[in-house]
């Protein structure tokens, strides 16, 4: 399964700095989320990571078994330098559809809007084969469309509980009331558990 837009895609666009979606640090929801959860033996995983943020915020929490991919080694390369001490063996180069393990929990930040909407389908089913039995997906999606031609790429919440119902179930999806002030309105905070085989 290719991502379409590939590694040199992504590449260019960070060192360039063309990474509109990237806030300089880790988001609200998500940290919120994070700040809530005791248990720091769970298995992250953080898709289309980019400068890592997310990251680092799970480390500082205590959160050791983090782990990020991305398509593009770049970001990688300089999250590593600047944080020498994490694991080698959690950092994934790799595209998202080739990548295999098994986590607790998958945080989703600005790496779905990024996937072109034919792939939507198949990103669902990547996701549920990554989380464990009772695994979590837990992050932000645009709810808005973009005039133009993405990434990144838009929909709503119809939309995508129409897409994610068939594999999980759909804890939380609603308004995020904490985005980040250029966002506000515009994105849902979702969190959905992977549906147990009957």
């Amino acid at each position: 399964m290719s991502n379409i837009l590939g590694e040199d895609y992504w590449t260019l666009r960070y060192q360039h700095n063309s990474i509109g979606w990237d806030v300089g640090e880790v988001t609200k929801p998500i940290k919120q989320y994070l700040d809530q959860i005791d248990n720091f033996w769970l298995k992250l995983l953080i898709p289309g990571a980019g400068n890592g943020y997310e990251a680092q915020y799970a480390l500082e929490k205590g959160f050791l078994n983090t782990n990020i991919l991305d398509i593009s080694s770049y970001p990688l390369e300089k999250f590593q330098l600047k944080h020498g001490g994490f694991p080698k063996s959690q950092i994934h180069h790799t595209d998202f559809f080739d990548h295999s393990g098994q986590y607790d929990l998958i945080l989703e930040q600005t790496f779905f809007c990024a996937l072109q909407p034919s792939l939507r389908p198949e990103y669902v089913k990547k996701m549920s084969t990554l989380l464990k039995p009772g695994g979590k997906l837990v992050g932000l999606l645009f709810d808005r469309q973009f005039e133009n031609q993405g990434p990144p790429f838009g929909g709503d919440g119809k939309e995508y509980r129409a897409l994610f119902e068939h594999e999980f179930n759909i804890l939380q999806m609603e308004a995020c009331y904490n985005s980040i002030p250029p966002r506000q309105g515009q994105e849902l905070f979702f969190i959905l558990q992977k549906k147990s085989i009957v």
